[in-house]
């Protein structure tokens, strides 16, 4: 993320992140030299200087010829994100009361690429209950996915005792045979018989149900799309499904 990105999300403006960043590198300056440094109009300088000086970011140097302004310690950025993580806070509660109102009993939706499996992970932790998968590959470990968020949903699902329960593709103890001993949650497994490994599969966790596609050994396509369905009888039915599945698969070898 570029730094004028984290200005945005900081509710920074474009100019008034050019100001900032050209009064932290040249310090204290007048009108017209802070408009050459950001490369803006100077009658723009003015407005968006201004906006600092509300927000706490720039201050001025009261002068009998022309006003100075220079910029205040960066560390005042950290407070802006407090601020906004406070009230974030406080109108959160109800978000996810509504959130909860309008939950169908039955829904359908779509997740798409590295960003729908982060989704998921979020929906796991979430619900709280134990995740199941049938046709695991090893995909929640790709290398592309985010690491810090993959190790955060691991943090919180141990924290919340989530255990996974899943079965794996039998190419999974060929092609990544430390894989399991190395998970980094409450793991059972067993392998599936080689003649039923698929290109697909299928995670439940408490009343969702999560059909994936397009999948290898260790890889989630950048492309992939994940097809959820919530609904209580369906994903019960699944787990059904799974426990047979489970007793006719080969378990891990000691």
């Amino acid at each position: 993320m570029s730094n004028f990105n984290i200005y945005e999300s900081l509710g920074l403006s474009p100019n008034e992140a050019k100001i900032y960043e050209a009064l932290v590198e040249h310090g204290e300056s007048g009108i017209s030299d802070i408009a050459v440094f950001a490369h803006i109009h100077r009658r723009n300088a003015y407005d968006a200087i201004q906006r600092l000086i509300d927000k706490g970011l720039c201050f001025q140097i009261i002068s009998t010829k022309e006003n100075r302004y220079n910029a205040v310690d960066p560390d005042k950025l950290v407070e802006l994100l407090s601020v906004k993580q406070e009230q974030l806070q406080k109108v959160l509660p109800e978000l996810k009361k509504k959130f909860r109102e309008r939950l169908a009993p039955q829904e359908a939706f779509i997740y798409r690429g590295f960003a729908g499996q982060q989704n998921i992970w979020r929906d796991i932790l979430r619900i709280g209950q134990d995740s199941y998968f049938i046709g695991a590959k090893g995909g929640w470990f790709d290398p592309r996915l985010d690491k810090a968020a993959r190790d955060a949903f691991f943090r919180e699902a141990n924290r919340k005792k989530i255990k996974f329960i899943q079965l794996f593709d039998y190419e999974v103890k060929q092609e990544m045979p430390n894989f399991p001993k190395y998970f980094p949650g409450d793991l059972k497994y067993r392998f599936l018989p080689k003649k039923y490994s698929t290109n697909s599969g299928v995670g439940m966790f408490g009343d969702y149900v999560v059909s994936y596609t397009g999948l290898t050994i260790g890889k989630v396509p950048e492309d992939t799309v994940f097809f959820i369905i919530r609904s209580k009888d369906l994903a019960g039915s699944y787990r059904k499904w799974f426990w047979y599945m489970w007793e006719q698969s080969e378990p891990p070898r000691k």
